[in-house]
């Protein structure tokens, strides 16, 4: 028995002393990957296909590996890889997935599993990327489609160098049930993994380099960043028609419109073939669309009914269980591939279809398939879980990339290595202040989100969440189920037109921060810690504070970053004023360009029609005029170039045709915009001609200089 119980001592050693020597490997300027054990073949890089943007890489400069190898501990036990990286007293952690509650993650248990989001942080939701960031400039990435365990500093272990000072909780108020623990802990269900460590010096910087090495984010077509308006479930092609000429009617900006289940002969499970009785003819219907200026995104979910026209050819490649009695295809078989989407090309992508919405691949777990189901590629039902909405995306791309048309599409369920793709984020609660959180994380998650409008109480609520909806990625009114419009509420809807007025306004700046997502890894949308100089704000820092022995900050969950200049703040339903914190420098009030505070915190009382939005000393935005309807490819639009505060600044105004994948083959270019304020008060401005032999969609430009004073 002493024997058996020496030789395991030996062989813990073993393992331990292989955990030490693991290579960390620089495979791009400022990203290492270790190779653990024998990591399984099938992860979320190879399932989502992503191409790494090196040329962007390296432009990104070369660094140093940003922890101490030493205390990076790595273990395989009983076929589970456990990894631990260590933790700095006043470090906090960001990311691990697309979380609604909180934007600091230290200090939370966690189980990473694709699931609807059910109303707490615990690991299960849309998008729940491996991958965390630290307030120190460093990151980490597992790559692995499993159901990952996460103690994002929580556990104690007794050979702990930082071990606290043990209390007594009957005469200690100090005493805490949450001691300090100096590691974030994570436990992989599998015999080996790949994890990737990125540098910063910024956590910004670590952003970057993830979504580059995920390719870049995505660039959606210019008509992408326009108004959408999803309608009732079982609308016929008169009711669409009828909605359109109402937006045109009454001047509010339309470019898409989402047709729910209802379009389809049958759903839950999806058939993929139009409804003759509501839609006659399906490629009139679509064409008379396009030429009103609106284009049609579809819901779909991917679960195959028996009344599809593929159902018989299809179901040798899809798996031992069913979804609502539906065929569940396996995409990584490619017939499965090509029966699924050839459906969907043949009977409305070809028609001039413009994209999908690709509802239920998240969860439940008594709606979806169980982890026992088996699939055809073998891939397991668990990592099937982990992958499926990111195939569903790939691929779904993939046909419109054929055709050479962008899409910009919705999407219940990402992960990891799934950035580049156009598709943004949705669900079923409906929460405001949570949605607002949401979108702030979604720029540690590589995923975009939509804080979407459905219904409302009030007017007042309505208005307050139509301004925030305005000011993220998709900008949507989801009226499936009651039909709602923007002038559902007649007493705001005068502020409601302005605001969807200015997000047409507003598209080149959108559209130029979604081209350095693209070309450069910086999230369009993203939390205040990503915004250099937020952390030494005077009002951050007086907020911090030491509770018992650990380091507490505050946690800003309800402002976020817009693009480079712009900060937003929402207001919520019953608020008249609200505190917003200012990172260090000027900063000015979008509407009036007033000066509004230097590196603090500030009250404002906003009123209604207006939520506060600010811009960074030395801020550029290009604006249009308000369309109804995005630029079409050829069309060259105005420009006013608004300029605030006094300090000289630079903007890079990006251009491409707006709807192709033209720009992958060098069809874009990039202009510079110069304004500085001279010393007798009047300003100097400079935009670059346009690039010969490039795209060039804009027409007479003027500067509007917002900050007079």
């Amino acid at each position: 028995m002493k024997k058996i119980l020496s030789l395991l001592i030996a062989l813990g050693s073993i393992i331990h002393l292989f955990a030490q020597q693991v290579q960390w490997t620089e495979t791009y300027p400022g990203i290492w990957k270790g190779v653990i054990g024998k990591p399984e073949n099938y992860n979320l890089l190879n399932a989502s296909g992503a191409v790494a943007n090196a040329s962007a890489l390296g432009k990104l400069g070369s660094a140093v590996f940003p922890l101490s190898k030493k205390d990076i501990d790595i273990q395989i036990v009983d076929g589970k890889t456990y990894l631990r990286f260590p933790l700095q007293k006043e470090e906090q952690l960001y990311g691990f997935g697309l979380n609604f509650k909180s934007v600091q993650q230290r200090g939370r248990i966690m189980e990473l599993h694709v699931d609807h989001y059910g109303g707490e942080d615990n690991g299960r939701t849309h998008a729940p990327t491996p991958f965390y960031v630290s307030s120190n400039g460093y990151g980490v990435f597992i790559n692995s489609a499993r159901y990952i365990k996460v103690w994002a500093g929580t556990g104690v272990r007794k050979d702990s160098p930082e071990f606290p000072e043990p209390r007594d909780r009957n005469t200690d108020k100090q005493w805490s049930a949450s001691p300090y623990s100096d590691a974030v802990e994570i436990l992989v269900p599998a015999a080996g993994v790949e994890v990737y460590v990125f540098a910063g010096p910024q956590p910004i910087d670590v952003v970057k380099r993830y979504n580059l090495l995920n390719g870049g984010g995505c660039l959606p077509p210019r008509w992408g960043l326009g108004f959408v308006q999803r309608v009732k479930t079982l609308f016929t092609a008169q009711d669409v028609q009828e909605e359109a000429r109402l937006f045109e009617e009454k001047g509010y900006p339309l470019d898409i419109i989402g047709l729910e289940p209802g379009w389809q002969s049958k759903s839950y499970p999806g058939t993929f073939s139009w409804d003759k009785t509501r839609f006659q003819q399906p490629s009139n219907f679509v064409q008379d669309m396009l030429k009103k200026g609106v284009r049609l995104n579809l819901w779909i979910n991917p679960y195959v009914s028996p009344y599809a026209p593929f159902y018989d050819a299809i179901k040798p490649y899809t798996s031992s269980h069913t979804v609502w009695l539906g065929q569940i295809p396996d995409f990584n078989v490619p017939k499965a591939r090509s029966l699924f989407f050839d459906q969907l090309k043949k009977d409305q992508v070809d028609l001039g279809v413009s994209g999908y919405k690709i509802d239920e691949v998240d969860g439940f777990d008594n709606w979806l398939w169980p982890d026992v189901a088996k699939f055809p590629s073998g891939v397991s039902g668990e990592q099937m879980r982990q992958t499926y909405g990111v195939l569903a995306m790939r691929y779904s791309m993939d046909m419109f990339r054929k055709s050479n048309s962008r899409t910009f599409g919705l999407v219940r369920a990402s992960n990891g290595g799934a950035a580049s793709m156009p598709y943004v984020i949705y669900n079923d609660y409906y929460e405001h202040r949570d949605f607002i959180t949401a979108l702030a994380n979604s720029g540690f998650a590589g995923v975009l989100w939509t804080p979407e409008v459905r219904s409302s109480d009030s007017a007042e609520e309505w208005l307050r969440r139509f301004q925030s909806n305005v000011f993220s990625p998709m900008a949507m009114i989801n009226a499936w189920t009651d039909g709602t419009k923007p002038w559902s509420f007649p007493e705001v809807e005068k502020d409601i037109k302005a605001f969807a007025l200015l997000r047409m306004q507003m598209m080149p700046y959108w559209y130029t921060e979604f081209a350095k997502y693209h070309y450069e890894g910086i999230p369009p949308f993203r939390a205040m810690y990503l915004e250099d100089g937020f952390i030494q704000s005077a009002g951050l820092l007086s907020e911090v504070k030491n509770v018992k022995g650990r380091f507490k900050p505050s946690n800003i969950k309800d402002q976020y970053m817009a693009g480079e200049y712009i900060l937003v703040a929402p207001m919520f339903k019953g608020e008249t004023s609200r505190k917003v914190i200012l990172p260090k420098g000027k900063w000015y009030d979008f509407y009036s360009g007033e000066f509004a505070g230097d590196g603090e915190t500030i009250n404002v009382t906003p009123g209604l029609s207006k939520i506060p939005v600010y811009v960074k000393d030395g801020g550029i935005i290009p604006m249009m005029k308000p369309m109804l309807h995005s630029p079409k490819p050829d069309q060259k639009t105005d420009l006013e170039i608004r300029y605030y505060g006094s300090k000289a600044s630079s903007y890079m105004l990006y251009d491409d045709d707006g709807v192709s994948f033209d720009y992958e083959k060098g069809n874009y270019s990039w202009r510079k915009i110069n304004v500085s304020k001279n010393a007798d008060g009047t300003f100097s401005s400079s935009i670059e001609e346009p690039v010969q032999g490039k795209p060039s969609t804009y027409g007479e430009i003027r500067f509007n200089y917002m900050t007079k004073k």
